[in-house]
Formats: structure tokens, sequence, C-alpha cells
């Protein structure tokens, strides 16, 4: 099989460099993953534009994007979060992205880069969504992709992984362990590491836009809560930063994680400032089913985020989950895997106890499609018609 030439192609950011948050060590824009003097995240330096906001194109190459981002914001009945809710109900539909999660917006940007620093293939680690992401745009791009994913991962997931050409390993267990096999994948072959935690910077800072839309969407004003299914929580960042560059001030955040595996809303519950690793993760909702045990401090940084946005970290069950996914799909027409209606389980639950004003306004980010997951949707109680007469 002869490959493509890959393209060289080059993005318009002005990059001042990375910096570690953890000692503020600086180093110059290359593929690099942690800090090289003390291991901490990295995150990307960039001067803001000073007469506009950012721009997709400020993130990603011309001849790298698939048209990601710029996804709708939806208002929906106010009783789609409870009877006595009488605020707004609005969601950020993340569905509309070329391979249907928001983690298109993290690989562009982050494959963008790899390809303008000299990179002739990428591997990637995931639960399914960044690996079909990172598939996709390598695919377009024609470089090799290597996809790991752990081997629950759900099979619609696995498919479209297959169908865009990339290779696909299977690794036992949980999601840190497809992770650290994607490291030594990428030792051995010298691809650049897209894997869509906090581990590449490029991508990670590309998250800023779905911040930044939502505030334009809103007309610039700043809602009460946005509730974002949360795995290690760069999407957090993300909403935190976009809001911060145009506002200056944050939206009280809500991340949403299972009760299957939660160690952020587990950490937040019980008041302490590190997160520890989760055992034994048991979850429908595997884009969020990350233990956190290789790199608890991608969890930290996330739960340092909410506390000072004001919101809150909360684990919601598999069944308020499977429910918030069925009423998206019948009452919104909003069809999505279940980690994406965790948003909405966990707002409902937030509202029931108090923590949600009845008269706030509240953002749910639905982060990936149905299709991705069509498992989940079947035997939830449906029926077949011929015309207008049940079968």
């Amino acid at each position: 099989m002869t490959l493509a030439a890959p393209l060289r192609t080059e993005t318009k950011p002005q990059d001042l460099g990375l910096r570690c948050i953890a000692c503020d060590a600086t180093l110059a824009p290359t593929l690099v993953y942690r800090c090289p003097d003390c291991g901490g995240i990295l995150e990307v330096v960039r001067q803001k534009p000073e007469s506009r906001g950012w721009l997709r194109a400020d993130f990603v190459a011309d001849d790298i994007t698939l048209g990601e981002g710029g996804t709708p914001l939806r208002e929906l009945r106010s009783d789609l979060l409870h009877a006595g809710f009488k605020g707004r109900l609005l969601v950020k539909d993340e569905t509309r992205n070329p391979s249907g999660s928001f983690k298109d917006r993290l690989v562009a940007a982050s494959l963008s880069r790899a390809i303008a620093l000299g990179a002739t293939g990428i591997v990637s680690a995931s639960s399914g969504n960044a690996g079909a992401a990172a598939a996709c745009y390598a695919a377009n791009a024609g470089i090799p992709a290597i996809i790991v994913c752990p081997d629950a991962t759900p099979r619609g997931k696995l498919a479209q992984i297959a169908a865009y050409g990339a290779g696909l390993e299977q690794v036992p267990g949980h999601y840190g362990n497809s992770f650290e096999h994607a490291k030594r994948l990428c030792a051995e072959t010298g691809y650049a590491n897209l894997t869509a935690t906090y581990l590449n910077p490029y991508g990670v800072d590309a998250l800023r836009l779905v911040g930044q839309e939502l505030h334009e969407q809103m007309g610039r004003i700043v809602p009460d809560w946005i509730a974002i299914p949360t795995s290690s929580g760069p999407l957090v960042k993300g909403v935190f930063q976009g809001f911060m560059d145009r506002a200056g001030e944050v939206p009280r955040l809500i991340a949403a994680q299972s009760e299957g595996c939660a160690p952020i809303a587990r950490a937040f519950k019980d008041g302490k400032i590190d997160v520890a690793g989760w055992e034994n993760p048991n979850t429908i909702a595997s884009g969020i089913s990350d233990p956190l045990q290789a790199y608890p401090e991608e969890g930290s940084l996330t739960l340092s985020l909410v506390r000072a946005s004001k919101g809150v970290a909360y684990a919601v069950g598999d069944e308020r989950i499977r429910e918030a996914m069925i009423d998206l799909a019948r009452k919104a027409g909003l069809f999505c895997e279940p980690t994406a209606a965790a948003s909405l389980a966990a707002a409902r639950d937030l509202f029931m106890n108090g923590t949600i004003g009845s008269t706030d306004t509240v953002v749910c980010i639905v982060t990936g499609h149905g299709f991705k997951d069509f498992a989940a949707h079947e035997g939830v109680g449906h029926s077949i018609h011929r015309g207008s007469r049940p079968l």
C-alpha cells in the first residue's frame, strides 16, 4: 500500500512557546508532552489577538481542517431539565463535528502542529472518540495513524476507526493501559502523540474556541452554569479559557462524571486538592471512563479550574445518564451517546438537590453522537410502526 505524501503545512498562530504549569519553565514549541524538568503539564503560551477573537485558523491549518467547530447552541424546553425548572436550558451540540464529537477540535489543532514540526505519523490512545477523530484527520492528511483503545471500547467507535483505515490495537483493561501503550508506540515509531488528554498541549489550547463560541452565541452573556462531561478535563479548561479570553469571567462549571468512574468528583466531594486514581472503572459512559491512574495530576488541574469557577464536580448514576440520553433523543431530536448525556443528567440532579436555581441559565455540552454507541440505545422500549399501525 502506498500512502499519499504527507501534507506539509503551517498554522497561523503567533506561538510564544510552551510553559509548564507546575514549575513555570518555558520551552520552544516542539513535540514535547511533559516538562523535561519536573514532568508537569505543558500549555501553549499565545499572544492574544488585539482586534478580534481567536479564529479556527489560529490553531488549525487550512489543509487540515474538515470544518470542525462552529457547532450550534440550541435552546430546549425548560422542563427537559425538570418540571419545576423555570430558567433557560441550552445545549451546545458537538455531535455536529466531522467525526461526530468535540475531539475533532483537539485533533485538528494537534495534527496541524505535528505535521508542521515534521511528524510522519500519529498515535492516539483513546476510549473511542479521539481515536476516530485522529483516524479521520490522518486519512485526510495522508499520514499513517495507530489508534490504541481499551478492549471494552464500544463497537461503533471501533468500526469508525477501522473505516478510516487506521491501525487499531486493543489493550486489555482500563484506559490508562492504552495510554501507556501509546507512549511506548510513539517511542518506537517516532510518531507524534495525539492522545487527547492534557498530554498534547496544542490540542488542548484549541478548545478555548468552545468557550469563545458559547460566549458569542449567548449574546455575550455569561450563563450561570455550563455542564461538561469530564474525563481528564481538557474541555473544562477550554471553556474556562475561552470565557476568560472574551468576558474576563467564567460561568460556574460542572464537571460531570459517572458514579462508576469519578476520581475528580470524589476529590471535590472530599474537599481534596489532589485527585487520586480510580479503581475498577465501570460505567456505560465509555468516553469518561478514565480512572486517571497514570496521570492524576490532570484531574487535579481540572478540579482547580472547577473550584476557581465556583462550580462543582459531580458524579451521576448510569441509569440517570441513560434517562437523559433517551430524553435528548425523544424530546429534543438529539441522538447522542451516554457520555454526552452525562451533562444533562448531572444538571438534573444538581437542580433537584438545590445547587442549580429555578431561574438559572444552564448550558449542557453534548459531546458525542449516538452512532458512536448504538448498543446503548438498544432495548430502551421503542416500538416499530408500519404506516399508522403498530406491529
